[in-house]
Order: structure tokens, then sequence, then C-alpha cells
């Protein structure tokens, strides 16, 4: 969990370098292949192409071109009808995708996952809720595209590793994660990028170039690596964690207005969340022992 927590606070500045730097001043197409581009690169070196079987290669590029490659795709073009914080809010779905999907792909419905999930997007509700413009809509769509392939690509790589049980470290299979998402935003930049909207100052060049190398490429090697690591409903509450920690980067940061209120009675939420998801987990356990006993 303290994986998930340290790319939460690392995910916290990136809703906000994009909405007031990158949105509608840079094409979206041209920030998501400049960002994995530069993840892919990261992770290259640490390839083994001969020890990595393909079914396993082309399962990881899957995972990659959803929760990053369209994912992004959604993710980028949301800043242009959607302020910072609306954003933010419309990301409550995507613990409910997240338990959702596990249930299929485990075939076993788990209440407690989702009671725990259903109290993550209150809290999450709880802290940002407000009337929104007229792009509402369409926004909110969008914003959902993205929760979907986000949840689809954390749930499917922890399955992954969980099922194929590579003896490689993480760290030498990953680049295969990246790959998969560099060929799905490649096309589409170059079919729907527009070139007449590259980055034109330094800024924003380095804020591409950290949310690439960071945020993209140590960030989502943490988090897949981090998924693998706790059970479905944890990673499903921890994914609303970016909620308040992402308002409250850009009420510190940016000035931006927020109830604070709102926000701690959000948190408390999200962390009763927490606590219900390991009650939960506790009497599964205990359920468990005594079967076996």
């Amino acid at each position: 969990m303290l994986i998930l927590v340290a790319v939460t606070l690392l995910w916290a500045f990136s809703f906000s370098l994009i909405g007031v730097y990158l949105a509608g001043q840079v094409d979206p197409w041209f920030s998501v292949l400049m960002r994995v581009a530069l993840a892919t690169l990261i992770f290259l070196p640490f390839l083994k192409l001969e020890q990595v079987k393909p079914k396993l290669a082309i399962k990881l590029m899957i995972c990659g071109a959803l929760q990053l490659g369209i994912m992004y795709g959604f993710y980028y073009q949301s800043f242009l009808y959607l302020s910072v914080p609306e954003v933010l809010l419309f990301t409550v779905m995507t613990p409910i995708y997240v338990t959702l999907l596990n249930a299929l792909l485990d075939k076993h419905f788990n209440i407690g996952f989702l009671v725990s999930a259903l109290l993550g997007v209150a809290g999450a509700v709880a802290i940002r809720y407000q009337g929104v413009d007229e792009g509402f809509i369409k926004g909110l769509f969008i914003v959902q595209g993205a929760n979907f392939c986000f949840a689809a690509g954390q749930v499917g790589y922890k399955h992954i590793l969980k099922k194929e049980q590579p003896d490689l470290p993480q760290r030498t299979i990953f680049g295969w994660f990246f790959i998969g998402a560099l060929l799905v935003v490649t096309p589409c930049f170059l079919v729907l990028g527009n070139f007449d909207k590259l980055p034109t100052t330094s800024l924003q060049w380095g804020i591409l170039s950290y949310l690439g190398i960071v945020a993209s490429g140590f960030g989502y090697f943490a988090w897949n690596k981090g998924a693998t690591l706790v059970d479905i409903g944890t990673l499903a509450v921890a994914n609303n964690l970016l909620i308040p920690a992402g308002i409250l980067v850009n009420v510190l940061f940016w000035n931006r207005d927020a109830d604070i209120v709102r926000l701690a009675i959000g948190a408390g939420i999200i962390l009763l969340a927490l606590w219900v998801n390991n009650k939960f987990n506790q009497k599964i356990a205990q359920n468990s022992q005594s079967n076996t006993a």
C-alpha cells in the first residue's frame, strides 16, 4: 500500500501541470506520444528479449495499450472540456471498474470489495461535488473511457503476473507495457495530431519531460508493481486517493479555491473505506483458515 500512496503523491501534480500549462496549448496527442516514448526509453535497456515468452509479451503490451495508450488519449482530451477539479471528480468511478473487472476475471464476486470501492467513491464525491459546465456530458463520458482503460490495464497486469509468475524481475518485462502503449499513440498522433500545436516554451518541454520520465516511467512501473502486492479492494480504494491529493496540490501551488471541510470529510470517508476493506479481508482470511482446519 505504501508504494501506491507514494505514486499517488507523485501523480497528484500531474493533473494541475496538464490543466494549467498544457491543455489547450499543446496538442494532446503529442503530449501523450512524448510521455510514452520517454517512458519506453527508460525501460528498453532492462528488457530480456530472449527470456520472455511471446505470449507474455503480448499480454503486457495489451495492458500497456489500455492503461497508458488509450487511457491517455481520453485523459488529455478531457481537459479540453473540464477543469482540473472536474476531471478529478469524474475519476471516482475507477474503483468500481477495478472491482467489477476483477470479479469477471476471477469469476467470483466479493461483496466486501465492492462495499469498500463504493465508500471510496462516496468519499471522492464528498470532496468536490460542484456544478459543472455545459461540457459535462461529453467530458463525463471521456473521463469514464479513461477510467475504464486505467482499471482494465492495472487489473489485467495484476492477473497476468499472478498467473504467469515470471521468474524475471518486473523491471525486465515492464518495457513491453510501454511498447504496447507506443504502438497505439504513435499512429494516433500521426493521424489525429495537430503539428501546429507543438510545445513552444522550455517550460512546456520541461513539464512533458518530467511527465514522461518520472510520472509515466517511474510512476506506472511502481503503481503496477504495487498493485501486485495488495488485494483488489485496497487497489480499488487507492485509485481514489489521488482525488484529495490532486485537489490539495491544486490548492497549495495554484491557489485554486477548495472547500477544506469537504476535503477533510471526503478524505475521512476514503480512510474508512480502507478500514472496511481490511475488516473484510480479515474475515475472509479467518473463514479460509476455519475451512482448511
